[in-house]
């Protein structure tokens, strides 16, 4: 008997936990973590705004004759999403400089979000650590100037301090807020396959950041970040991929 009871409570506590999918169904526009814009006729790195890693909105009007447009950027450090009036059009890198834009004729507002990964430690590029934009942003071959360049507090934004609406139709980077419940805790990974670039929280904590480029596609939680009972999840998203579920998942996950 006491052999069958010790067997009952392994199994117990090693039963798998199963895929839940939890739904984010509220947001918090972006605006909520900006800090103040600088006003400048050319493109200004990182590095002149004082800030060592995170995010950067570059905004200037742009103006088009055609349907059609190339617009290209001299560096990019390290990963731009290219919005035109708040559509996603596409994203660039140090490695893929251009991009075809399809526009209505006349004036639109070109908003360029940044994120600055890390500092080079090594190659030739290490004596130039500038991040961000910097040199000239073309639109065929036309130099954009007179930009508004602003700061975003993403990493160590207080997300307990965002406003949240129930709305999920945002096409711009934003914060998402779900919630999932829990009979039990222990550590499990978060399934962030679909979306796009962004960092995660869990009841107020950050737990990391996440790029649908990498080969893991999860997301670690430690159990000391969840609670039995609700748990909330608050995730910022920069390329908006149009999604509003994650999953919990008992093991990694990896393309």
């Amino acid at each position: 008997m006491i052999r069958i009871f010790v067997l009952g409570l392994v199994v117990f506590f090693y039963t798998p936990l199963l895929s839940q999918e939890i739904t984010l169904d509220q947001t918090a526009s972006l605006e909520q973590a900006y800090i103040d814009s600088v006003k400048s006729e050319n493109l200004l790195p990182m590095n002149d705004l004082n800030i060592e890693s995170g995010y950067v909105l570059y905004q200037s009007e742009i103006s088009t004759e055609s349907e059609s447009a190339e617009l290209e950027l001299e560096n990019v450090r390290d990963y731009a999403a290219v919005y035109v009036d708040g559509k996603l059009k596409g994203t660039l890198t140090d490695n893929q400089k251009k991009i075809g834009l399809e526009t209505v004729p006349g004036k639109h507002q070109l908003q360029l979000y940044v994120e600055n990964i890390g500092r080079i430690t090594y190659g030739p590029e290490i004596l130039d650590n500038s991040k961000g934009l910097f040199g000239s942003v073309t639109l065929n071959g036309e130099e954009i100037r007179n930009w508004t360049i602003t700061p975003i507090n993403v990493r160590n934004c207080p997300v307990k301090n965002l406003t949240f609406s129930p709305d999920t139709n945002s096409q711009v980077p934003c914060f998402y807020k779900g919630t999932f419940n829990l009979s039990s805790v222990r550590n499990t990974n978060l399934d962030i396959s679909g979306w796009g670039m962004g960092e995660v929280w869990i009841n107020n904590k950050y737990v990391g950041a996440y790029w649908e480029q990498e080969k893991q596609q999860s997301i670690k939680i430690q159990a000391g970040d969840l609670v039995q009972g609700n748990n909330e999840i608050v995730v910022f998203e920069l390329k908006n991929n149009q999604k509003n579920t994650m999953k919990l998942s008992e093991t990694p996950v990896f393309k």
